[in-house]
């Protein structure tokens, strides 16, 4: 994990009671675009203990009740309920809301005779020799040339530029230009109820912000201020 805590600057309206926008850096953007990679049962795991809404989480706590032997044989139940979110070679994103459990790092197998069958499970057998296919091969992330060998930043998004992050979680580079047509867009009338307020968001801000954008256009109000349901 690359990163346990963020650091973000925001643009308050204290009279509005609203974050403007937020200045981050890659690091934050990274973690925003690795929630679209998470399958809807990581969702469910990590909100159930903080109000998920609906009916998913009675779902997911009638699989989590259900005795496995009313479960087919060759399934298992942590399939669903504790599905792996799926990490390329060279991807190094700050995976906020993940443990290690549920990384998956790919990974691909070989059998002991070097045939050319490759399995991504280490309990096939292959179908030449019969033998497990338990060798591991290592996974070479693609060959970089030119401008990509310049950077092995990881994550998505590029770390040469600053990046402003609205309140309903919009995504685009920062610029003096966009800051003050944001503004206007607002009708910011008085500077004065402006403030710029330094914040750390880690884990718990992490399990906020996925549960604010499941319901609400003003996510970073609700994580930092407190306003829910906007």
């Amino acid at each position: 994990m690359a990163s346990t805590e963020i650091s973000l600057k925001l643009l308050i309206d204290t009279k509005g009671r609203k974050v403007l926008f937020a200045e981050v850096g890659k690091d934050f953007v990274d973690f925003l675009f690795t929630l679209l990679s998470f399958p809807v049962g990581t969702v469910i795991r990590l909100l159930s203990k903080n109000g998920m809404v609906g009916c998913l989480s009675n779902l997911y706590k009638s699989i989590e009740n259900l005795n496995e032997a009313y479960m087919q044989p060759n399934q298992d139940k942590d399939t669903i309920l504790k599905p792996k979110v799926t990490v390329g070679a060279g991807y190094n994103a700050p995976l906020l809301l993940t443990d290690d459990e549920s990384i998956n790092r790919q990974q691909y197998f070989m059998c002991s005779k070097y045939h050319r069958n490759v399995a991504d499970n280490p309990s096939t057998i292959c179908p030449h020799c019969e033998c497990l296919m338990n060798i591991e091969i290592p996974l070479v992330a693609p060959t970089r040339t030119g401008e990509q060998r310049s950077s092995d930043e990881g994550g998505f998004v590029k770390g040469v530029v600053t990046y402003m992050v609205m309140d309903d979680l919009v995504v685009k580079p920062m610029s003096t230009i966009s800051g003050i047509t944001l503004l206007n867009k607002f009708n910011v009338q008085e500077l004065g109820s402006l403030e710029e307020r330094m914040v750390t968001f880690g884990l718990d801000e992490g399990l906020k912000l996925l549960k604010e954008s499941l319901s609400s256009k003003s996510v970073l109000s609700g994580v930092f201020l407190g306003n829910t349901g906007a």
